[in-house]
């Protein structure tokens, strides 16, 4: 069985598998630094679609099938599916995966989505309900500026600190057993909220999240930032890394030679035009379930920290003056 040790982290005893995985993403992604790595690039925002949100839903369908199809597997031999986007009733979902005809849990936890996908079908396996699962997410940057920002056609300036919603998916593959690596343990994260009201600097409403989730878990495991091949965190961009820093250097634990940020990685920012990075659930579900998987392929990594942030706002939320607080689930993977 699991076991909770320290304030919030759980370690497995079964150590669900992660045996493949899926990415897609759009044309802007792709050719950024690590385009190479993805399984399908869009060749347009509407995918041969009729609107974004469509597109989006496409992107989940394909990314599960990648996911299942490269290990020979079929949907009748999925258990469960676990997935959100960022939409509202996270239609990208449920349009998208509804033909698997695969039982399916809803999720929401903003760009920490993909994380916080893993972790509940982490525990499914973990308990003996489940033998396979995939966890998937997505993000569209035209459906997802147009639901919290403005309309495309109005052609609105973009703030300094601001990120571009990445257009993608990722799926992975979780099993009771199989060849790749495991999650060894998970620490589920709080909300985090220090007052910051600006809905274009997810960065910085994110990172105390960020911090206060890393530091618990290296806390709770008595480990160091050099333990690990890399510590990811999720769309932070270039000023919420900056502020993470800042946080965790107040508890005397420096990150820096172990973190990369996948709102600074997708995205070349200074010829794309990224401003301070990127964002959005696929960000770091496309690289986590593409990049990230190679490298562990390779024997590059043994063991790494995944750690998917998340704004927690609405369009409503903002329009009323409220703050963003923000959430980030962190996941320990490594090979054994």
């Amino acid at each position: 069985m699991a076991k909770r040790i320290g304030k919030g982290t759980i370690i497995f005893e079964n150590k669900p598998v992660i045996i493949s995985s899926g990415a897609v993403v759009g044309k802007k992604e792709g050719e950024g630094p690590y385009g190479e790595f993805f399984d399908y690039v869009l060749e347009d925002s509407r995918f041969g679609e009729k609107t974004f949100e469509q597109a989006e839903s496409k992107m989940q369908k394909m990314a599960t099938a990648y996911a299942i199809n490269k290990i020979g597997l079929k949907a009748d031999d999925i258990d469960t599916l676990c997935a959100g986007d960022l939409l509202n009733q996270c239609i990208g979902t449920s349009f998208g995966l509804k033909d698997y005809n695969i039982p399916l849990i809803g999720v929401y936890g903003a760009c920490s989505t993909m994380a916080l996908s893993m972790i509940i079908t982490s525990f499914m396996i973990e308990s003996g309900a489940v033998n396979k699962g995939v966890a998937v997410t997505s993000s569209h940057f035209c459906s997802a500026e147009r639901q919290y920002r403005f309309p495309l056609e109005y052609g609105s300036q973009r703030t300094p600190n601001s990120q571009w919603t990445v257009t993608g998916s990722g799926a992975a593959l979780l099993s009771n057993s199989g060849e790749g690596p495991v999650i060894f343990a998970v620490t589920i994260g709080k909300i985090v909220d220090l007052g910051v009201k600006d809905q274009n600097n997810m960065g910085a409403a994110m990172a105390p999240a960020a911090a206060d989730t890393i530091v618990t878990f290296l806390k709770d495991t008595n480990t160091k930032p050099k333990d690990y091949d890399a510590i990811f965190t999720g769309d932070l961009g270039l000023v919420g890394s900056d502020l993470l820093y800042a946080l965790t250097d107040k508890e005397g634990i420096d990150i820096r030679n172990r973190h990369n940020d996948f709102g600074v990685m997708m995205f070349d920012i200074g010829k794309q035009d990224a401003h301070s990075g990127a964002s959005g659930c696929g960000c770091s579900a496309s690289l986590m379930c593409s990049y990230v998987m190679e490298q562990f392929k390779k024997g590059n990594f043994k063991n790494i920290l995944y750690c998917a942030t998340g704004a927690l706002l609405s369009p409503t939320s903002v329009m009323q003056g409220g703050t963003v607080p923000g959430i980030c689930h962190l996941v320990n993977i490594k090979t054994l």
